[in-house]
């Protein structure tokens, strides 16, 4: 229990470190945030409980074909923001991701890659 709370602190201490980053400069903000932190983490914590190196491969993989839907958003983002309310944006944006997905998934199976 006290190693899941340990995992809680230091990967919400990340978020907030990004976060606070941000107010002060959206460059090194959106920098900080564009780096892999999070899969990064997830690796280390999978391989200091002994997750085998096909199981940390296996991550790093579908990371990578998670990661590329989700980049149409970050373009159509601040061009959403500049004609609606923040949280419209985001739903748009979240519906954009959603069927970037579902087109990744397509265009993976057809290279033999089953992602859902």
């Amino acid at each position: 229990m006290l190693w899941i709370l340990f995992k809680y602190g230091v990967t919400a201490a990340l978020v907030v470190l990004i976060s606070e980053v941000a107010k002060r400069s959206d460059r090194l903000g959106a920098l900080v945030a564009a780096l892999p932190t999070v899969t990064i983490l997830a690796l280390i914590w999978m391989y200091i409980e002994g997750q085998g190196h096909e199981k940390l491969a296996n991550h790093a993989f579908y990371t990578f074909w998670f990661v590329v839907p989700t980049l149409p958003m970050f373009l159509l983002f601040p061009y959403l923001l500049s004609k609606y309310s923040f949280w419209l944006t985001l739903l748009i944006s979240c519906v954009v991701s959603i069927t970037c997905f579902a087109i990744t998934n397509l265009v993976a199976k057809h290279f033999g890659v089953s992602l859902l």
